[in-house]
């Protein structure tokens, strides 16, 4: 009997001790789209043997480990200071979870203590497991499409099994508002009202799988964020960015989007250096600048925040 790829179950829980499995739950559920995953990745050693006759002499899988991706739909819980369901996901991406009661979840990115993860992943009834994952992550918003946040794990192997199917409980997940004027109320580039078509803001995690003896784990040594956005162009006594790329200038970014209390979403770049710019865009016969900016602490992990209220 075929397996029906419209079965899918995700569970998502974040690990007590790394690469151990904290069994997820239904509650652990994911509520996601575009999932892929590649569940054996690693290489294949040829053993290159000598012989007599012309052939191959077959090969040893290592490095075994696995890469999922998925997006989940940029929403709040619907209440002031609590969590978002895909909190955990993005504390798996080195970045710091902070809850003030009743006002606020904000995320930013953090240096040390990375947490893990493990995911279940399953269609009918074959389970895939991806034990100590780490990922990283990147904030996708687009004039008249859904913001995702998409998320690329990577995890240690584990050969895939039957199981009995855990239904996952996705209530905790809220509707998401398409990102347009009348949801969106604040989009500012060094404090300048900006007419925007899109903003991305991609963590840049460098994400790497590192099997030694008597250590496996996927780890994160270094991030790198970047940030893209498209706006309409203004008159260069406004807002130069080629002057501004030239002098290495840094600029913020504040973007609102959503309405009412728990559903409120606000990235912040505090200070992002100008790149240069690359090519026009004319949507409409009308100009717009794709422009680049690199993201840069102004103390310590606050190269950006993505504050919930």
């Amino acid at each position: 009997m075929p397996i029906r790829a419209k079965t899918k179950i995700l569970l998502f829980k974040i690990e007590d001790t790394y690469g151990t499995d904290p069994a997820p739950l239904a509650v652990n559920g994911v509520l996601a789209s575009s999932i892929e995953l590649s569940p054996m990745e690693g290489e294949d050693i040829d053993r290159d043997l000598e012989l007599p006759h012309l052939g191959n002499t077959g090969t040893i899988p290592t490095g075994l480990h696995a890469r999922m991706t998925f997006k989940v739909e940029l929403a709040g819980s619907g209440e002031a200071g609590t969590a978002p369901a895909w909190g955990p996901l993005l504390r798996a991406c080195a970045v710091a979870e902070t809850i003030v009661d009743d006002t606020s979840v904000s995320y930013a990115p953090r240096t040390d203590g990375h947490e893990s993860a493990t995911i279940y992943f399953q269609m009918e009834g074959t389970r895939y497991v991806l034990r100590g994952a780490r990922g990283t992550c990147k904030i996708e918003l687009s004039v008249q499409t859904i913001p995702y946040l998409t998320f690329t794990f990577t995890g240690l192997f584990t050969e895939p099994a039957e199981e009995n199917r855990i239904e996952p409980d996705l209530s905790s997940f809220q509707k998401p508002l398409a990102f347009e004027d009348r949801n969106s109320p604040t989009f500012t580039l060094d404090a300048i009202d900006m007419v925007a078509r899109s903003c991305a803001l991609d963590l840049g995690n460098q994400v790497e799988t590192r099997f030694l003896i008597n250590s496996e784990s996927v780890l994160i040594p270094d991030r790198a964020e970047t940030l893209e956005v498209t706006v309409e162009a203004l008159p260069l006594n406004i807002f130069d960015p080629y002057a501004r790329a030239l002098a290495q200038d840094d600029v913020a970014l504040v973007l609102t989007h959503g309405k009412t209390a728990g559903n409120i979403a606000t990235l912040s770049v505090p200070k992002a250096q100008m790149q240069r710019p690359q090519g026009l865009e004319m949507p409409q016969n009308l100009l717009e600048w794709p422009l680049r900016l690199s993201p840069l602490p102004v103390a310590r992990d606050d190269q950006w925040t993505l504050t919930l209220t």
